[in-house]
């Protein structure tokens, strides 16, 4: 465990992260396709991905209670035996029924190097599962069964940026192996950063609920009070390695641009800039002689990336300070696309909903006391090495 405390719950032997990787740019590319007016297209695909409609949903306020009763068909268990375990034993995880195809949308950490996936229904039916996609740079995956259509009950997604803190939400998986269990809470913060287990990268934008979430939650959805997904479930903040009150999923936003994809190509293609360095806190603001304690300085561009490309400079010298080392010298992001750049979460966040790869980006830059705007191309992300 290392001190930041994050674990990821995969199942009943969850493995803790062990930095947060708060420099690195990720974010995913595809839009979502708005439904026509007159019918909602089952969560985000297009109606020839689909094959079919689900009815207009009336966006009233449920009890907790018929939440469950309207969602609780849609959540799956699933069990994965891994290449690392002893035979006879698997891990425990969460998935929710995405479309009448048989994809169940769970998270990468729980059917990562998977000699066999399991998947049990409400009704206690089990089915082998093959792997589809996953994305280890957002902890998104697909798994998919070969059953009849009368068993698979897809939970419509929901928008995710309409959330707001204090907003009631309610969370249905398999904690400890306990199958169909919910719980309840509130949307504690939004717009967190989460270190990607699988990735060494971070997820941004991420939810941050005050529901339990525990090991086997993990792939289960968060839902609003409409009913809808707002979130996959994916980690939770602990010393103990079981819930202490802060639990974090991954928002629908990033799912209905993730998945299709997935689907379709089994990965997603992440755009890159090849920077990392650290926000202007009030300190450091004093030592750049800058009045405004925001931006983010660069301190390392790496060679070939589309920043390097673009020109952009890293840190060049160290300075001393009160017996604190501080690097300086290179370019500071005082906005993205022309939207104020306040931390590093400010850049991730408009990555994460806006761009692709491909895509130009335009960053206003403070360097030797004078802003200049550079135009990148984002090019896709190499691996974590």
């Amino acid at each position: 465990m290392d001190k930041s405390g994050i674990l990821v719950g995969s199942g009943i032997g969850a493995i803790a992260v062990f930095a947060v990787f708060a420099f690195v740019l990720i974010t995913p590319s595809m839009q979502p396709e708005i439904p026509s007016k007159d019918l909602i297209v089952s969560n985000g695909h297009s109606l020839s991905t689909v094959g079919e409609t689900t009815p207009i949903y009336e966006g009233r306020s449920l009890s907790l209670i018929e939440i469950f009763e309207k969602s609780e068909a849609g959540v799956v268990r699933v069990n994965v035996q891994k290449t690392e375990q002893i035979l006879g034993t698997s891990s425990v995880g969460s998935g929710f029924v995405f479309d009448t195809k048989g994809h169940i949308i769970t998270n990468t950490h729980v059917v990562n190097n998977a000699q066999k996936i399991v998947v049990t229904f409400l009704d206690g039916r089990s089915y082998n599962a093959k792997l589809v996609g996953v994305d280890p740079f957002t902890d998104v995956a697909v798994i998919k069964v070969d059953v009849d259509k009368s068993l698979l009950r897809p939970i419509i997604i929901g928008d995710s940026s309409t959330l707001r803190v204090g907003e009631q939400i309610a969370a249905i998986g398999n904690p400890f192996g306990l199958s169909g269990s919910m719980t309840s809470g509130i949307v504690s913060q939004l717009g967190r950063l989460l270190p990607a287990q699988e990735s060494g990268f971070s997820i941004p934008d991420v939810i941050q609920t005050d529901a339990a979430i525990n090991p086997g939650n993990s792939g289960g959805p968060l839902l609003n009070m409409r009913g809808e997904v707002v979130g996959i479930n994916t980690a939770i903040q602990s010393a103990t390695g079981e819930f202490t009150g802060v639990g974090f999923a991954v928002p629908s936003q990033t799912i209905v641009k993730i998945v299709p994809t997935l689907i379709k190509e089994g990965k997603y293609n992440h755009p890159w800039l090849g920077i990392s360095g650290r926000d202007i806190d009030p300190d450091l603001a004093k030592v750049l002689g800058i009045s405004d304690a925001r931006g983010f300085l660069i301190v390392t561009v790496v060679e070939n990336s589309p920043a390097s490309k673009a020109g952009l400079h890293g840190s060049t010298e160290t300075k001393e300070v009160g017996g604190v080392n501080y690097q300086v010298g290179g370019d500071i992001i005082l906005s993205v696309d022309g939207k104020t750049v306040r931390h590093i979460e400010d850049i991730l966040i408009h990555l994460q909903r806006s761009k692709s790869v491909g895509d130009e980006i335009v960053l206003e830059i403070l360097r030797d006391g004078r802003t200049t705007n550079f135009v990148l191309t984002l090019e896709e992300r190499p691996n974590s090495n």
